[in-house]
Order: C-alpha cells, then sequence, then structure tokens
C-alpha cells in the first residue's frame, strides 16, 4: 500500500485521533475520563444500526429517506404491542420487524416495478408511516415496555459498555463480510457503478435494489427495537432526529478504509467521529445547537469529499483500461 492510499484510507481516523487528543487536552477532568467513553460508545450505538441499513441502498445508488420513519414505526409498534397490550416481548418484536420490512417491501416495488426515482418514494412513505405512527400513537409518548428488554439494551454491560455497543459491532463486522467478501454483496456494487452495465452482464437489478431496499427498512427497524430498549418507550416524532445524522455518517464513511465505497468500518468510524466532536464541545459550554451545525456541515462536506474521491477512482480505471 502506498503512503498515498494509505492517507486516503485513514485520514478520517487521524481525524478522529485529533479531535480525541484535542478534547483531552482542553477537557480532561471531563472527556478523558472512563465514563464519558463508555457513554460515547453506548449512546450512538442506535445511530450505527440505522446508518449500516443505509449503506445498502446507497451502495446501489438508491436513497431511503424513510429509515428514520421506520425507526419510530418499529419501536412505537412494540411499545404499543409490548406495553400496553401485554404482547410477549419476542412476538411483539417480530411483529415490528415485519413492519419495517413490510415499509421496505413497499418501496421496493414502487421502485422496481414501477420505475420511481427511490428518492421521491422513501419521501413519500417516511411521511406517510410518521403520520400512521402519530395516528397509532395518538400523538402521546407510549411506556411500559418490559424491563427486560432494557436489561439486554443498556443495562447489562461488558467492560463498562452497554451491550447496545456490541450489537452495533456485531453489524458492522456481519455487514463488511458481506459486502466485501459475499457475491451479493459485489453485485450489490456492481449495480451502484453502472445499471445498465450491470443489466448487460446478466446480473437481476431490480431484484437486487429491492433487496437492498427491503434491507435498509429491516434493519431501521432493528435500529427501532434497540432505541425503544434504550429509552423504555416509544416516542411519535423523536425518531426523526436521526435522520440526518445517518446520512451524514454514512457519506463520511465512503471517505475511510474503502474511499469512494459506502462501507461498513467507515461508517462505524463516522459515526463516533462525529458524536465524538459534538460531545468536545458540549463539554467546552457550547450551546445545543452544535450537533445541527455539526451534523449538517458534516453532511455537506462529506458528499463533497466522496464525489472527489469516486471521480479519481473512476479516473484511475479509465487510465487503467
Amino acid at each position: 500500500m502506498s503512503a498515498r492510499v494509505a492517507v486516503q484510507r485513514y485520514a478520517l481516523v487521524g481525524a478522529w485521533i485529533a479531535v480525541i487528543v484535542l478534547f483531552c487536552v482542553l477537557r480532561p477532568d471531563t472527556f478523558e475520563t472512563t465514563s464519558n467513553v463508555q457513554n460515547i460508545l453506548g449512546s450512538q450505538a442506535v445511530l450505527l444500526v440505522l446508518t449500516l441499513g443505509l449503506l445498502l441502498p446507497l451502495t446501489t445508488g438508491d436513497f431511503d429517506l424513510s429509515i428514520a420513519s421506520v425507526l419510530s414505526l418499529s419501536s412505537m409498534v412494540l411499545a404499543l404491542l409490548n406495553g400496553e397490550q401485554g404482547w410477549a416481548l419476542l412476538p411483539a418484536m417480530g411483529v415490528a420487524l415485519a413492519a419495517g420490512l413490510a415499509v421496505g417491501v413497499f418501496n421496493g416495488a414502487c421502485v422496481v416495478l414501477l420505475g420511481l426515482d427511490s428518492f421521491i418514494v422513501t419521501l413519500g412513505s417516511g411521511t406517510f408511516v410518521a403520520g400512521v405512527v402519530t395516528w397509532i400513537s395518538d400523538s402521546r409518548t407510549v411506556t411500559g415496555l418490559s424491563p427486560q428488554l432494557s436489561e439486554w439494551v443498556i443495562n447489562n454491560r461488558i467492560l463498562g459498555v452497554s451491550l447496545i455497543f456490541y450489537y452495533g459491532l456485531a453489524l458492522v463486522i456481519a455487514l463488511w463480510y458481506v459486502l466485501t467478501y459475499t457475491a451479493v454483496g459485489r453485485r450489490l456494487l456492481f449495480v451502484g457503478r453502472g445499471r445498465s452495465v450491470a443489466r448487460l452482464s446478466g446480473l437481476r437489478v431490480g431484484p437486487l435494489r429491492w433487496s437492498a431496499l427491503a434491507g435498509s427498512a429491516f434493519i431501521a427497524a432493528l435500529a427501532g427495537i434497540l432505541y425503544a430498549g434504550t429509552t423504555g418507550g416509544a416516542d411519535p416524532s423523536s425518531g426523526q432526529s436521526f435522520l440526518l445524522p445517518a446520512f451524514a455518517a454514512a457519506f463520511l464513511g465512503a471517505t475511510a478504509v474503502t474511499p469512494g465505497r459506502f462501507n461498513a468500518w467507515g461508517a462505524f468510524i463516522a459515526v463516533y467521529f462525529l458524536v465524538t466532536g459534538i460531545t468536545g464541545l458540549q463539554l467546552l459550554g457550547v450551546d445545543n445547537f452544535v450537533q445541527q451545525l455539526f451534523y449538517g456541515g458534516a453532511l455537506v462536506l462529506a458528499v463533497a469529499l466522496s464525489q472527489i474521491v469516486r471521480r479519481r477512482a473512476a479516473g484511475r480505471e479509465a487510465v487503467a483500461a
């Protein structure tokens, strides 16, 4: 690996380390503590899982703007069934996952069968699902979830870090393996690079795009279950706050580890780079609006950087050909 390639792959890691060192120097009494590290790792696992789901359609060149609404739907269905209707936890979780998957299947059907743009379809379905969540919850926060869920999400810990972080890490490893070493992952990437070429090569482009959107919604529903476990209930609107950070992390992650490609380890690094910066600034006394500034600015910068990296990679491939 040349020095230039190494810099491209691990520049974000270096920036993350630099941010950590900076805030350790500026706030050693609050930032450089075990409890702060444990809080940072555990608090962002829901965002990490949601971002990982987003990688699937992005890899095929599609967008999924419904993921935050699916997260809210899943957590609300779980809270209503388990907390209010008295369902056992596992059947309620199954229905919550099925509800999320149904949204993904619908998105895929509209995109593949009707030829609609994924951006428009998922924007519309996400808005519709958000309305459904408000309707079934009667615009109220639903509590009363089984404490067993919270036990296996945040209360039980390994090395002081909540189990939810390790669930996210396990999904990172699984998705990294699928996208890097399996035929399905390579086909998804091939579709994203050029649908016409992929179709001429014999790939079933439609079903691959459909499965990516369905997989995205399923993982978003899983994130909703984890989110319900962290809060002990469900709120009809709080899930929408995850949409911008998920896109920011996905695009920023595409500039790291495997530049020019949406990848799981890059997303992992991006999620924790962003939250480290936000946490450090908040400990310095900066107002809470810095989170919106940070994520919004990061998204614009990440999209610009990822486009530059992709163009350079395409240029190198053209020269090699």
